[in-house]
């Protein structure tokens, strides 16, 4: 199972219940083409567990600007639709993992 690529159309359905981690992105940054990888492999071990999604920042800047992404990668974590946290710049699987399994 790979991410899901989010719109403002889906956005809010997709995140509205239990944990999501939502990677802000975009494909000419470099530090977004190392985390995406991780950002997928964390979607196949949580399936069914926690939403992993995300947005490309040049496709959907409303959303960007809506939760202030003001560099990539940005990962915010959502807990029924609620951001609970933040995280700028290149982040590892491990610490993805503990964070989203601490909202579980």
């Amino acid at each position: 199972m790979s991410a899901v690529a989010l719109t403002k159309d889906t956005f809010s359905e997709s995140i509205k219940a239990g944990v999501s981690l939502v990677d802000f992105w975009a494909p000419w940054c470099g530090p977004c083409k190392t985390q995406l990888p991780i950002v997928e492999e964390l979607s196949s071990e949580l399936a069914g567990q926690a939403t992993i999604a995300k947005i490309n920042v040049d496709e959907e800047p409303e959303l960007a600007s809506q939760f202030g992404v003001m560099s990539i990668p940005t990962l915010i974590l959502f807990k029924d639709g609620q951001p609970v946290d933040k995280m700028v710049g290149l982040q590892s699987k491990d610490s993805l993992k503990a964070k989203i399994s601490n909202q579980l």
